[in-house]
């Protein structure tokens, strides 16, 4: 998959790597359609940071979910 381009199926893609990494307890709150092409460089900035590290501390994932939560659609 090239995560250089922005397409609707690169955002989902990235989202679910996310949340799996993550192990995110509210699945349904983050959802790829909570995003849009717009904010992509930044969500890919956000996937790259997340796939580098194995573990993240709760203020690391705190911090990714209020990104992420900047970066939906209103």
């Amino acid at each position: 998959m090239d995560l250089s381009k922005n397409t609707a199926e690169n955002v989902e893609f990235i989202i679910e790597a996310i949340k799996e990494k993550l192990k995110v307890m509210n699945i349904g709150a983050i959802k790829p359609s909570h995003f849009n092409g717009d904010m992509y460089e930044e969500l890919h900035e956000i996937y790259a940071m997340v796939m580098k590290k194995s573990t993240f501390s709760p203020n690391e994932m705190e911090a990714i979910a209020e990104e992420l939560g900047k970066l939906r659609n209103s």
